[in-house]
């Protein structure tokens, strides 16, 4: 089931506490943020989704954490509860959407691997080659320092699972949106 923009408007938003009962282990966190490299992202795949993470819980310490790969600091974990409250550079909440998958052991391998300006700039480069529709050369792709959605792809391939996407630019939070096994079930209300 593909998620469209209009989950936005026809999903009420719950509350957080209630959302939180509602995680399971590998459910993805779908975000549509309005900073500028957010804009980029949704301009550049042509949707609304902007970031793409993932929720785990850790039921001995009674928390639902997410593991993301954000700009500054690459892959992290933080609290469910953060993660709604502030986007990665502190400031205002993504509202986002979360939807079901399971995995594991890959996510928390990569916490601390980077989020590299290279990776951003080697995205680029795809972007314009897949545009002149020339295939992506393997050394073009991720090494071990993600963006967020292929932090999530990466991961879903360790645990056997494929998002479809068109090979030519890169994976982006949309192309979860867009596969037919990504369901919404869930917006956190922010504020």
């Amino acid at each position: 089931m593909t998620i469209e923009v209009s989950v936005l408007s026809e999903l009420k938003p719950r509350p957080y506490a209630q959302v939180r009962r509602l995680v399971r282990d590998g459910d993805l966190l779908l975000c549509s943020a309005n900073d500028p490299f957010s804009r980029l992202i949704r301009w550049s795949s042509a949707s609304p989704w902007s970031h793409i993470a993932m929720a785990f819980r850790i039921p001995s310490l009674n928390r639902v954490m997410v593991l993301e790969s954000v700009q500054q600091l690459g892959v992290r974990s933080v609290p469910l509860s953060t993660f709604i409250s502030k986007t990665s550079t502190g400031t205002h909440p993504y509202p986002g959407q979360t939807s079901s998958k399971r995995l594991y052991d890959f996510a928390f391998g990569r916490l601390g691997d980077r989020f590299a300006g290279g990776e951003i700039a080697k995205i680029g480069l795809r972007l314009l080659l897949g545009r002149l529709d020339i295939r992506l050369p393997d050394s073009l792709g991720p090494r071990n320092e993600f963006i967020c959605s292929e932090f999530v792809a990466k991961c879903f391939e360790k645990a056997g699972l494929e998002i479809p996407w068109d090979g030519l630019g890169f994976v982006a939070p949309a192309d979860f949106a867009n596969a037919p096994q990504v369901e919404a079930v869930a917006q956190i209300r922010t504020q």
